[in-house]
């Protein structure tokens, strides 16, 4: 049956029968879409992953177009046409799901990155960054494939590229080092969208963006610092939510000599039992740290949920160690200096020691 409407279809007009190949090309594409998709897509639901269903919905768009220029890119085979017009239907048929097709690659591929960092611990959440890459490469790959099937010699366009990319690569020397400092940053997992940051310059905050330029920090002030990821790579930082998301906090606190420091641990384990904020595991921990000028040096280390809190558990341990050291009647000093007016006769005879010792020390 087939080989008959092939001969049918050679024996019409070039154009009839060009005409009819895509027309049935169309329809096939609109059975694919509403009765072949439609029954993959009710197996899907009886499956237990949402990957089928991204799959699906992705395909979507790119099995149908594709069905649907077939019908131009065979008709060169089965009508005689002339060579241009061969070559028009089937760069254009070509180009058409080429062009579905990368958008479909594109897409496929920020899913996989996504779950990707969904599914892995160690990820650092660097997906925008391969994703633009994965982006570029296909883009790249689809304008190869469709200068080729329009039959544009590629050669000398690359030769130009090349040379083209020497003088970009030099124009464009900081955009090159922030693409390979967000590389380095993925590699080592330095940090993830979420993460509390500190920079040796002083500023601090929660992670909001990772791209391939730089990086977006919103500041407790509410402020969003948008940092370049080669200065990130070059600089000493301290991510406060890796590699857990506790962090500790210490209040130092200084008591009178004299103090029952059995008392003085009491309290301070008390207050940090008393807050909220304060987390249960690991325990609150009392330490003498030494013995202060003024005072004997204490230090209450606890830890807290998230840096964002150590503010406030900073604020309430110290309202709480006050109100207990002062029911307690546990001194907190301040440091003192003793002061000695000596008398008109006493200060001259300390003159004249001094000078005296002076010359001796002189001979």
């Amino acid at each position: 049956m087939l080989p008959g409407f092939l001969d049918w279809l050679a024996g019409l007009p070039p154009w009839l029968g060009v005409t009819v190949l895509v027309t049935a090309s169309f329809a096939a594409a609109v059975f694919v879409n509403e009765v072949g998709l439609r029954a993959v897509r009710r197996l899907t639901r009886r499956t237990g992953t949402t990957a089928d269903d991204v799959l699906l919905r992705e395909l979507r768009v790119p099995i149908p177009v594709t069905v649907a220029v077939a019908g131009a890119f065979l008709a060169p085979s089965v009508v005689p046409v002339a060579d241009s017009t061969a070559l028009v239907l089937r760069a254009s048929a070509l180009t058409a799901a080429a062009l579905v097709w990368a958008r479909t690659l594109a897409r496929l591929g920020t899913h996989g990155l996504r779950a990707y960092d969904a599914r892995t611990d160690e990820s650092a959440d660097f997906a925008p960054i391969f994703q633009n890459l994965w982006t570029f490469v296909v883009l790249a790959a689809t304008a190869f494939v469709v200068l080729t099937v329009w039959e544009i010699e590629v050669t000398p366009l690359l030769a130009s590229a090349g040379i083209a990319g020497i003088a970009i690569g030099f124009a464009a020397k900081d955009t090159v080092a922030n693409f390979f400092g967000s590389i380095s940053l993925y590699v080592d997992g330095t940090y993830a969208v979420g993460d509390y940051v500190e920079l040796d310059t002083g500023v601090a905050g929660t992670v909001q963006d990772i791209s391939i330029r730089s990086t977006r920090i919103l500041t407790r002030d509410n402020v969003i610092v948008t940092v370049p990821n080669a200065v990130l790579n070059s600089a000493q930082l301290t991510n406060h939510s890796a590699p857990v998301g506790k962090t500790r906090v210490k209040v130092p606190v200084g008591v009178a000599y004299g103090s029952d420091v059995d008392a003085v641990e009491d309290c301070l384990i008390a207050a940090a039992s008393a807050v909220e904020s304060v987390a249960r595991n690991p325990s609150p921990r009392a330490r003498f740290r030494g013995f202060g000028d003024s005072a004997l040096d204490y230090e209450l280390l606890v830890w807290v949920p998230s840096p964002l809190h150590d503010g406030r558990a900073t604020h309430e341990l110290n309202r709480d160690i006050y109100a207990r050291f002062d029911a307690a009647g546990i001194e907190i000093p301040f440091p003192q200096r003793e002061v000695r007016v000596l008398d008109d006769a006493t200060r001259a005879g300390t003159i004249a020691a001094t000078e005296e010792s002076r010359r001796g020390d002189a001979a």
